[in-house]
This record gives structure tokens, sequence and C-alpha cells, in this order.
């Protein structure tokens, strides 16, 4: 794991950070958090001595510099792991305002039996040990006012680590999408595949994947151009889209090029060919337009190759499956779907 601190390390990171980050100009995000963050806990010797010949000519950094250090010396980060360390320090933080209201509480109190004191000690003409008491109510009216201003700014940190989770999480969700189809990337099957292969299978019902490409791709770039072959791709994108079924945890990914592939957990062979066999349908009805003509330009097909997984299969095993079923439907024909 890329990350091991203990919660009091991560919190001792957590002041070093702030304080750093405090320093420059970059925004307050998760790429500058995480840059500083490995600087800090002195794990990324390539980022730190960057890092450091950087600060020895710019004393303030900004975000070219932060996104710089980012994709030079940490862009292999694990966002989850970045994510746990997120919810430790959220943890630390609430701990700590915890620990300081309860402070300031018992400081208030403490301040409120000692002023009763002095005015009784007043009463019985005590000047000497009503001026000692005089003081102590002093002492803690500075302990109780450090106590809230701590208590105020642990509490302004955690406000700060939740936006930081929250944009965290928008980009690790945007970073399992595929920018041109709008489905999940690579990645993204890799992640939703892993997820699926871990869900117990309930009776009588099994895990399933389907492997999409479309055919004579190659010839639509060579007849229309990448900007044409690029709409394809989008269009099928969405036809895999509409095939969902509602409230499914059955997902769609682009596989790489012009192949795509569909998860469907919990399925039986019969649910999973009449899926496949929607998505064909639909692709072969089709019809990609000139936009500015509305003249039908290109109609496409598709072919599938689907494979259950069996039992103590891993997800490489299952993949190979399904795509040779595919290449099995490329060589007898296209546009069909062929069951491993």
């Amino acid at each position: 794991m890329r990350y091991s601190q203990s919660k009091e390390q991560s919190a001792e990171l957590l002041r070093v950070v702030l304080a750093r980050m405090g320093q420059h100009d970059a925004a307050f995000n998760p790429l500058t958090y995480t840059v500083w963050f490995e600087y800090a806990a002195g794990m990324n010797a390539d980022l730190n001595r960057a890092l450091d010949q950087l600060l020895s000519t710019k004393p303030r950094l900004t975000d070219d510099d932060m996104w710089e250090m980012y994709q030079s010396h940490v862009a292999d980060v694990d966002p989850q792991a970045m994510h746990r360390i997120g919810d430790d320090l959220q943890k630390v933080l609430a701990t700590l305002a915890s620990a300081a209201g309860s402070t300031g509480d018992n400081a208030d109190q403490f301040s409120a039996q000692l002023e009763s004191l002095a005015a009784g000690l007043q009463s019985l003409n005590g000047g000497l040990m009503t001026s000692v008491v005089s003081q102590a109510i002093e002492d803690t009216a500075r302990m109780r006012s450090s106590a809230h201003a701590l208590e105020a700014e642990v509490k302004g940190s955690q406000s700060e680590i939740q936006r930081l989770q929250s944009e965290l999480t928008r980009v690790r969700d945007e970073s399992l999408i595929d920018a041109l189809t709008q489905v999940h990337n690579r990645k993204g099957f890799d992640e939703k595949l892993a997820d699926m292969l871990a869900r117990p299978l309930p009776p009588g019902r099994l895990h399933g994947l389907i492997m999409f490409d479309i055919d004579h791709f190659k010839m639509v770039n060579d007849t229309h151009g990448h900007v044409m072959g690029d709409r394809v791709l989008q269009a099928v994108g969405e036809v895999l889209k509409s095939c969902l079924p509602n409230g499914s945890p059955t997902s769609v990914a682009r596989y790489g090029g012009e192949e795509f592939a569909m998860l469907i957990p919990e399925s039986t062979v019969e649910e999973c060919l009449r899926l496949a066999e929607l998505v064909r349908t639909r692709t072969k009805a089709l019809k990609i337009r000139d936009r500015r003509t509305q003249a039908v330009v290109l109609t496409i097909t598709i072919s599938g190759g689907l494979a259950m997984l069996r039992q103590d299969e891993d997800a490489q095993a299952l993949t190979t499956r399904a795509d040779r079923a595919l290449y099995q439907s490329k060589q007898d024909g296209r546009d069909r779907i062929t069951c491993a």
C-alpha cells in the first residue's frame, strides 16, 4: 500500500501540510495536498529533490507548479488510498475538536468556580489569597481562549478536508470514465469486474461478461475519417447505456478502441443473451447522418461474445473466454452473438 502512516502520523502530517499549502499560491485541492503530503512524509525522494530545487528559485508555487510535480512524481497514486487517508484525517480532526471543546468547557466551569471563590474571599477580606485567585482566573481565561481557538481551527480544518474529499471523489469518478463515450474506461472496467467477481452468487444465478466489437470499424475511419469514427463510438456508447435495465447492477465500459464490454452480475445465460441481442439489434438500427444535410451516411453492425463465470475462474480467464467467443462471431460472419 502506498500510504502506511498511522492515524497519529497522519495528524502530525496534516498540520505540516496545511502550513506548507498556506505559504503558496496553488489552490487547496487534492492534487496539491497529495504533493505536499508525500513531501512532508519523506516517502518520495524524487519528489522531495525536485520540490527543493524548485523552491530554491521560486518561493511561491502555483497550480501549474503543483501539476508538474504531481504528473512527474506522484501520478500513479491510488485515489482510493488517498480517500482512506482523508477518512483517517477526518477522524483525527474530530477527536481533536472534541478534546478541544471539552477543554474549553472545563475551563469555563473552572473559571466560574474561581470567580465564586474570589468573591467569597473578598467578603472575608482575604487580600493576599484573593490576589492569588485573581491570577488563577486570568490564567484560566487565557487557557479557555486558547482552547476555543484550537477548537475553531480544527473545525475549520475538518471543513477543508471534507471539501478535499468531495473533490477527490469527483476526480476519481472522472478518472474511471471514457471521455468520448461517457461509459467506463478500461480502468473502470477492471474495478467493476473485480467488484462483480467478489459478489456472492445466489442459487441459480451466474455472473456474465459480454464483449462487443464494432464490425469493420477500420473501414469507417478509412472511408469517412476519424471524426465520423468518433461519432460512431459515441452512438454505440449511447446504445449500450440505453440497454441497461433500470435499477440493475449491469455496467458498460469501453474496453479499448472499438471494443466494448458489458458486465451482468447475478444473471442467467438466457438473460445475458437477450441483453446482447438487444444491443446488437439497436446498433444495427442506428443511422449515422450528415449533420448538415441529415442524409444517412452509414449504418453499422456489432458482434458479441458471451461468457458466464465458471467456478474458481478469475478475471483474466473469464475475459479470455468472452474474447474468444467474440472472435468466433467475427469468424462466422459478424453481426451475431456467440456464447462461450
